[in-house]
């Protein structure tokens, strides 16, 4: 294992003062020690990742840095002289910026008014526009983030979008720049750019903190990660001396599986059809365009894309519960027989009485009452089981009884039932969701962002729960963001953009450029849209020559 020192960058001078210092930064919130005597050293010119699991503390320790919290105790240098950041205000006066996950722009503003927005020079906007629009060109120029100023934001793509929050920090002439996720709504060919643009800011002597949780990322991009593990900082190193395993390892304080190791599949007979399917939303918007797939038993089904292309619709119309007002169309068979899109036979619970489970999107609204007890959550759509029911009341000592063989065999912590499920982290209340779903042996799992903001560990651990599922002969439709993800457990991934599949291929037959391409929208004349997992017989067209991009 790579030895543990204090952060440097990949050109440190250390007889220069670093960029940043945090000297013994303590930070509480009530009973909860977020952050425990932190040091943290980030050397100018240098991307320094910060790693850790959820709950580790890296939001609230940068949330100190930018100035939205103050700390308990502890020391802050910028650029060698202490520093005393009140608000964000202050920060961004020392040179500090902040791109966040979840973009801070008014959507119905053009580029050049968010850009200038807070920092306007006088009651005439027009000058401070003018102005804008000059240093936009420049900035645009040296750092390749073109975007047209005059556009408004809803009118831009995410990867803009982006690009118009490093423009607000760097026109606010920040030379320390805070990424909180930048890569988590972006195509590949996005999130190389943006790693394009880190190169050409740390070139030009811009110090980049990167908070991600793809190691992947980490490795790739930046010259020294540190690693926080329940609220302490555990190690900083060199990234070229280290690796994606030993990072995991020191995240989570035990050896991790990065990479599922499965079999190859075996599918069976389809369990589940789907033609022409269409979905056109309560505001006339159509969000699903004719989507045709198969799943077979034995196998996993991915669909990768960009969030918003239409995937939490065809996962919500499988599972019984499309958006009220929604006007839906084409044929669903589930093993054969026909399933109900529109009539009284089409809700959540027929779905499930059908065969199939169901672990949704958004775990906190869709899949838990947060102020209920974990034990009660576990019996959530499945209450009409007769083991649950004792006469004219419902048998909560069997409920108990399932939920904590659950809470043990895909180990829940804290092991309490009785808590509510707001008081377990994330990836504990995803094992609570998914351990309801899976146990229930459903013929087809729907399973959606099953690791979205769940720890390393978790990861692990669901993963070889999902391919124990194929394994046992069950059908596993799979949507997710994370392309890793996506190309280390499905037997065959499609591509969805704009309510459509572009296309399906192998995992072993692509790469993550030809299906950024297709995540993107370009996809090739051979393999029409709403192809993917139709026989070749059925669909009357060629499979892509071998390499084709």
């Amino acid at each position: 294992m790579a030895e543990a020192t204090q952060p440097s960058g990949g050109r440190p001078d250390t007889a220069a003062p670093a960029a940043i210092e945090l000297r013994g930064i303590s930070k509480a919130f009530g009973p909860v020690q977020a952050n425990k005597n932190i040091d943290l050293r980030v050397e100018k010119g240098t991307i320094h990742g910060i790693i850790g699991e959820n709950g580790a503390g890296k939001s609230t320790l940068m949330s100190i840095l930018y100035g939205f919290y103050k700390p308990d105790s502890g020391e802050i240098m910028v650029n060698g002289q202490p520093l005393t950041i009140a608000d964000s205000q202050t920060a961004i006066r020392a040179g500090i910026g902040m791109v966040f996950q979840h973009f801070k722009l008014v959507q119905n503003f053009t580029v050049l008014e968010n850009i200038i927005l807070g920092v306007e020079d006088g009651p005439m906007l027009r000058p401070s526009l003018a102005k804008a629009r000059g240093v936009l060109k420049q900035l645009a120029e040296e750092y390749e983030l073109n975007v047209d100023p005059d556009e408004t934001i809803e009118e831009l793509s995410v990867g803009h979008q982006q690009r118009v929050e490093i423009l607000k920090a760097l026109y606010r002439e920040a030379d320390i720049l805070i990424l909180d996720e930048p890569t988590g709504v972006l195509t590949p060919a996005e999130a190389d750019h943006l790693f394009r643009i880190l190169e050409g800011l740390r070139a030009e002597g811009k110090t980049i903190i990167l908070i991600t949780h793809k190691l992947r990322e980490i490795m790739e991009i930046t010259d020294s990660v540190s690693v926080m593990r329940r609220g302490e900082m555990v190690a900083s190193v060199q990234t070229a001396q280290t690796s994606p395993e030993e990072l995991a390892e020191l995240m989570v304080g035990r050896k991790v599986i990065l990479n599922i190791e499965k079999a190859a599949a075996n599918p069976g007979q389809a369990v589940l059809e789907v033609r022409d399917l269409r979905l056109v939303d309560d505001e006339g918007v159509e969000r699903l365009r004719g989507i045709s797939f198969d799943i077979r038993a034995g196998e996993i089904l991915g669909i990768a894309g960009v969030s918003g292309n239409g995937q939490t619709q065809l996962m919500e119309l499988l599972g019984g519960y499309p958006e009220k007002g929604s006007k839906v169309s084409g044929t669903i068979h589930m093993n054969g027989d026909n399933l109900d899109l529109t009539g009284t036979k089409s809700d959540a619970r027929t779905r499930r009485k059908r065969g199939i489970g169901h672990v949704p999107e958004d775990r906190q609204t869709e899949g838990l009452i947060m102020d209920f007890a974990a034990w009660e959550n576990v019996a959530f759509g499945y209450h009409d089981k007769p083991a649950y029911q004792s006469g004219l009341m419902m048998n909560n000592t069997a409920i108990k009884s399932d939920a904590e063989k659950y809470f043990e065999d895909f180990d829940v912590r804290p092991r309490n039932t009785n808590l509510a499920a707001r008081n377990f982290s994330g990836g504990n209340q995803q094992k609570i969701v998914v351990a309801r779903e899976i146990e229930r042996n459903p013929d087809l799992l729907l399973i959606g962002q099953p690791t979205r903001g769940v720890d390393i560990g978790a990861i692990e651990f669901i993963h070889k729960r999902i391919v124990e599922l194929r394994d046992a002969g069950k059908a596993v439709l799979l949507v997710s963001v994370e392309l890793d993800e996506i190309l280390s457990l499905s037997d065959r991934i499609a591509v969805m953009f704009d309510g459509r599949i572009m296309g399906e291929r192998l995992p072993s037959e692509t790469t993550t450029g030809e299906l950024g391409l297709l995540m993107a929208g370009v996809t090739d004349t051979e393999n029409t849209p709403d192809s993917a997992g139709i026989p070749p017989e059925d669909r009357h067209v060629d499979e892509l020559p071998e390499g084709r991009a």
